[in-house]
C-alpha cells in the first residue's frame, strides 16, 4: 500500500505497471498501465475513483432535495452499487458502499413522502373530475345549444390535461362524462334538425307572401290594397323566423315592396289633400252656417228642412283631406243627432197611444182615491179611527202618483 494519503493510500503499483487496490477482502488487481511512472499508473485509477465519488454525492444531494423520483434514485443506487463492488478503481470503496447503503432510509422517506403526495394529487384529480361530470351532466339536462359545445369543448381539454387516477374510478368518472358529452350531442342534433325544419317552413311561407305582395304592389286601390298588406303581415309574423341571414334578406325584400306601394299612396292622396283643400274651407263654411241656424231645435219642422238643405250642399262639395275628415264627421253628426233628438221628443209628445195611457192612468188613479175617501168616511161614522188612518196616508200616495200622472198628460197638451 502507498504512503501518500487520500484515495491513493488505498492503492500499490508494482514494477510491471500493474495496480492493485485494497479492499475489506484483501487486494485484487485494477489493471496495468506500462510504460509510465507508478505515481501516473496509480492517478489514473485515483480518477476512476473521484468520479465514482462525484456520482454519490450529486445522487445524494438530488436525493436530499427532493429533485429526484424515488424509484429513479432505487435505479441509481442500484446502478451505482453494481459499479462501486467490481470498480476499477483506486481509494475507499467501502466507504462508498457504505454512503450508498446510507440513502436506503433516505429513500423510504421519499418514497413514502411521494406516495402521501400521490394520494393527495389523486384526491384533488378525482373531485376536479367529479366536479366537470357534474357540470357535464347539468349541461346534458339543458337547452344551452351554443354555449355548452364551448364548454364541453373546455371541460374536455381539461380532463386531458389531468393525470389518471386508479383505474376503476377513473373508467367509471369518463364512462358519465362521455355519456353526458354525447346525450348533449344527440339532443342538440335533434333540436338544430327540429329548428331547421321550423326555418325551411318560414321560409317558405315568406316567399310566398312575397310573391303575394308583389302582385299588390303597383295598385292604386288604396283602401283594399292597405288592408291586404296589413293581412300578409300578420301572416308573415305568425310563420315566425327563418335562419337568420335568409329571414333578414326575405324581411328587407318584403318591406321594399310595401315601401313601393305605401310611397306611391303617400304620394297620391297628398296630390288628393291639396285637390281637397278648397273642398275642406267650403265645407267647414257651411259647417259654421248649419251649427249657428239649427242648433239648438226649437222648431222641428224648421230645423228638418235646413238640416235636409244643408245636408244636400254638404254632400255635393266632395272629398276633403283623410286628416280632417273625423273633425267634419263629429260637427256633422252633432247636428243630425241634435234633429233626431227633436223628431224624438215630437213624437213622444203626440204619440196617440202613448197620451191615451196616460189619460187611462190619472183616471185610474183618480178612481182609487175616491173609493178612499168614501173608506174614510164610513170608517169614521163607525168610530174605527185605525181604519180612517191608514185610508188617509193611502190616499197622500196616490196623491203623489196622480200629479206625477196629470204632469206626463201635460207634456201632450202642450
Amino acid at each position: 500500500m502507498s504512503d501518500s494519503a487520500g484515495p491513493a493510500s488505498f492503492g500499490r503499483v508494482e514494477e510491471d505497471g500493474t495496480v492493485y487496490v485494497t479492499t475489506d477482502d484483501g487486494e485484487r488487481v485494477v489493471g496495468q498501465v506500462p510504460d509510465v511512472s507508478a505515481e501516473e499508473a496509480l492517478a489514473f485509477f485515483v480518477r476512476r475513483f473521484e468520479a465514482l465519488d462525484l456520482e454519490i454525492t450529486l445522487l445524494e444531494q438530488r436525493l436530499a432535495s427532493g429533485a429526484l423520483a424515488p424509484d429513479d434514485a432505487r435505479h441509481s443506487i442500484k446502478t451505482l452499487r453494481s459499479s462501486v463492488t467490481d470498480a476499477n478503481a483506486v481509494g475507499d470503496l467501502a466507504s462508498l458502499a457504505a454512503r450508498l447503503e446510507a440513502m436506503a432510509p433516505k429513500l423510504a422517506e421519499a418514497s413514502e413522502a411521494r406516495k402521501a403526495e400521490r394520494a393527495k394529487q389523486h384526491e384533488a384529480t378525482r373531485e376536479a373530475k367529479e366536479e366537470m361530470v357534474a357540470e357535464a351532466e347539468k349541461l346534458a339536462a339543458g337547452n344551452d345549444w351554443r354555449g355548452g359545445v364551448n364548454r364541453f369543448r373546455q371541460l374536455l381539454d381539461a380532463w386531458k390535461a389531468l393525470p389518471r387516477i386508479d383505474r376503476a374510478t377513473d373508467d367509471a368518472l369518463w364512462h358519465r362524462f362521455s355519456s353526458a358529452r354525447t346525450t348533449y350531442t344527440r339532443r342538440r342534433k335533434a333540436q338544430f334538425a327540429q329548428q331547421s325544419a321550423k326555418w325551411n317552413d318560414a321560409k317558405a311561407i315568406k316567399e310566398q307572401i312575397i310573391e303575394e305582395a308583389r302582385g299588390l304592389a303597383d295598385s292604386t286601390e288604396w283602401g283594399p290594397t292597405s288592408g291586404a298588406f296589413r293581412e300578409l303581415m300578420a301572416q308573415w309574423k305568425a310563420a315566425g323566423s327563418a335562419q337568420r341571414d335568409a329571414d333578414d334578406k326575405l324581411w328587407a325584400e318584403f318591406r321594399a315592396i310595401q315601401d313601393q306601394f305605401f310611397n306611391a299612396r303617400t304620394t297620391a292622396q297628398a296630390a288628393q289633400d291639396e285637390e281637397f283643400g278648397g273642398n275642406l274651407a267650403a265645407k267647414q263654411e257651411l259647417l259654421a252656417q248649419a251649427e249657428a241656424e239649427i242648433l239648438p231645435v226649437t222648431d222641428l219642422n224648421a230645423g228638418r228642412a235646413a238640416f235636409r238643405t244643408f245636408l244636400e250642399q254638404y254632400n255635393a262639395l266632395g272629398k276633403v283631406p283623410r286628416d280632417a275628415m273625423r273633425g267634419l264627421d263629429n260637427r256633422l253628426r252633432t247636428i243630425e243627432n241634435a234633429v233626431k233628438q227633436a223628431e224624438a221628443d215630437e213624437w213622444k209628445r203626440t204619440d196617440p197611444e202613448a197620451r191615451h195611457r196616460a189619460e187611462e192612468t190619472v183616471a185610474m188613479l183618480s178612481t182609487e182615491i175616491e173609493k178612499l175617501q168614501e173608506k174614510i168616511s164610513k170608517a169614521e161614522a163607525r168610530g174605527d179611527a185605525k181604519a180612517a188612518k191608514k185610508a188617509e196616508d193611502s190616499i197622500a200616495t196616490y196623491t203623489v202618483w196622480l200629479d206625477q200622472a196629470k204632469a206626463t198628460l201635460a207634456d201632450f197638451t202642450r
